[in-house]
């Protein structure tokens, strides 16, 4: 039995040094990917160590240092995460969302300029055919290519007098209709991405043409302020939520070495972190456009508070590629 411990001694050495580095930090998260390899070979090496000196001695000692050894690393590898729950949410919003934005850049900046090529498009047809922006608004829109700068600027301020209890009603709708439109563009990527593609450039000309309609009149200023605060992080949102639509689409047109159900499986984890983070930003773009936009709030502040909210976001989606940047150079 000497000469098996003294063969075998420093795997478990091995193995105990990586249990130290996984318990000092957030359990197995805090090794690299060469480490958990190597970190399951020993497992399960030791396990196998273990099956034997059961089988072949009485020593106790030797017996229960394995037992603590491998039960120990078990309950690291297999038992899930013990942190405070808040703690989890926090660790999402502050790293877990911005990477998964990083991850699907690609995807994500295509979206972006379907949705910008849709409101140039909604734009300049409106402007060159009135008519256009009534097939592009939707049915029950009055403020269209048509209307005086009078009945647009009562429009813009509208609302301002409302009740608290009115607004909060307001920003539960909205946020509802909101979020079934992202998941809309989402969920349909799967169709190879057809739809989500049609319904972001839609989405833009929508957008398009409602500008249209109140520069046509002169409505510069208060227009922008009136749409951008809620807008930065709406607009953010639904080009998310496509981006990832996008990213389904090509995991099911390009899975690659893997068969279109895994490659789904795997796609489908990020567009389930933004279904989470892009909730959020619709949330908040529906208090924003219930509480703020319906207040007396004079334009120039409410251009600056749309401004810093594009800053933030910015450099919360630049934060998103410098973790995902530090998590590659650790592995490596």
């Amino acid at each position: 039995m000497q000469s098996f411990i003294s063969r075998n001694k420093s795997t478990w050495q091995e193995l105990e040094k990586l249990m130290v580095r996984a318990r000092k930090g957030r359990g197995i998260k805090r090794l690299k990917p060469a480490e958990l390899s190597r970190l399951d070979q020993l497992y399960r090496r030791t396990t196998v160590h273990l099956a034997q000196v059961l089988s072949r001695s009485n020593d106790d000692a030797l017996i229960q240092y394995l037992n603590n050894l491998t039960s120990t690393t078990h309950s690291i590898i297999y038992i899930s995460d013990k942190s405070p729950f808040l703690g989890k949410v926090g660790r999402f919003f502050i790293e877990g969302f911005p990477r998964a934005i990083a991850r699907n850049w690609r995807f994500h900046l295509i979206a972006l300029l379907l949705f910008l090529g849709g409101l140039f498009l909604g734009y300049f047809a409106s402007f060159h055919d009135p008519l256009a922006s009534y097939m592009i608004m939707p049915d029950g829109e009055h403020r269209t290519m048509g209307a005086t700068a009078e009945q647009l600027v009562e429009a813009l301020r509208s609302g301002r007098d409302t009740g608290q209890g009115k607004k909060i009603f307001f920003a539960s709708y909205l946020s509802q209709h909101n979020i079934k439109v992202g998941l809309m563009s989402l969920t349909m990527g799967v169709l190879a991405g057809i739809p989500t593609i049609l319904l972001t450039i839609y989405n833009g000309m929508i957008l398009g043409a409602f500008t249209a309609t109140h520069h046509s009149v002169g409505i510069f200023v208060e227009y922008w302020a009136w749409i951008l605060p809620h807008g930065v992080p709406e607009i953010s949102a639904i080009i998310l939520f496509s981006g990832v639509g996008l990213r389904l689409g090509w995991a099911v047109v390009a899975p690659g070495l893997l068969s279109r159900r895994r490659s789904i499986v795997s796609a489908s984890k990020d567009a389930m972190l933004t279904i989470l983070g892009g909730g959020v930003l619709l949330v908040l773009a529906s208090l924003v456009e219930s509480f703020l936009r319906q207040s007396h709030l004079p334009s120039t502040e409410r251009l600056i508070f749309a401004a810093i909210s594009a800053a933030f976001l910015a450099s919360y989606i630049a934060a998103g590629f410098y973790f995902e940047l530090t998590r590659k150079e650790k592995a490596d």
